[in-house]
């Protein structure tokens, strides 16, 4: 009977390690999910000539002209990342690079994903400074986005993607500008399937708005100098 039992929790081990060994490769490896671009289209602001204006901005001319796109689904912070140190003149291979010495994602995955708190820590690992900035009003949002033109700065976003597109979670990505005459947001989509896009002011306040699970605290912004 003890044999029995042991050959039943031996069995249910394994399975249980293969279902996360499946999971790690599915997320490791695995394609990201691909978005129906008319939900993007009616969500934000990617015209042709207003994309022009806005990769002509002061800061958004210091990325690069290939968005460097998150490898998994769990990168969204780490890919972030990669790209404003490449904007800052201090380019990293990639996500794993980017995050070295901060002690995350070890095992080649962000489980519950990066919250603004650890995106600092690995700022600060690689002796820049970090400022997470939370509970904005909508007239502190502004001023940092007025901000986020000034080529000393770089500003990471997390919101909610509920609010702009209707459907999804949590994200990150870099703020490339802000279009003042338009009250329009430029933010660097690290998910392929999205591309960088344009969004009003007032609903980008609205997706960061909103409690980040991990967490437990308000989104917010990421400041970095």
């Amino acid at each position: 009977m003890k044999r029995a039992l042991r050959i039943a929790a031996a069995a249910v081990v394994l399975l249980a390690v293969l279902f996360v060994a499946r999971l790690y490769l599915s997320i490791r490896f695995g394609r990201q999910p691909t978005v129906d671009p008319t939900l993007v289209a009616r969500s934000v602001h990617q015209e042709p000539a207003l994309l022009a204006e806005a990769k002509a901005l002061p800061v958004a001319r210091t990325f690069p002209r290939s968005i460097h796109f998150q490898q998994n689904g769990t990168f969204c912070g780490p890919a972030s990342l990669v790209n404003v140190l490449a904007s800052l003149g201090s380019p990293v291979a990639d996500e794993s690079a980017a995050l070295e010495g901060s002690g995350l994602c070890l095992t080649g995955i962000c489980v519950g994903g990066l919250t603004l708190d650890d995106l600092a820590q690995a700022v600060r690992a690689r002796g820049r400074t970090a400022t997470v900035l939370r509970d904005l009003t909508p007239e502190q949002l502004q001023q940092h986005l007025r901000r986020s033109n000034d080529p000393a700065r770089r500003y990471i976003v997390n919101f909610a993607r509920a609010p702009i597109f209707s459907v999804g979670g949590g994200h990150h990505s870099p703020v490339g500008g802000y279009v003042e005459d338009r009250d329009l947001v430029y933010v660097l989509d690290v998910h392929e399937s999205f591309q960088p896009w344009l969004v009003e002011r007032a609903k980008l306040f609205a997706a960061i708005d909103t409690v980040d699970s991990s967490s437990g605290k308000k989104r917010g912004l990421l400041l970095i100098e």
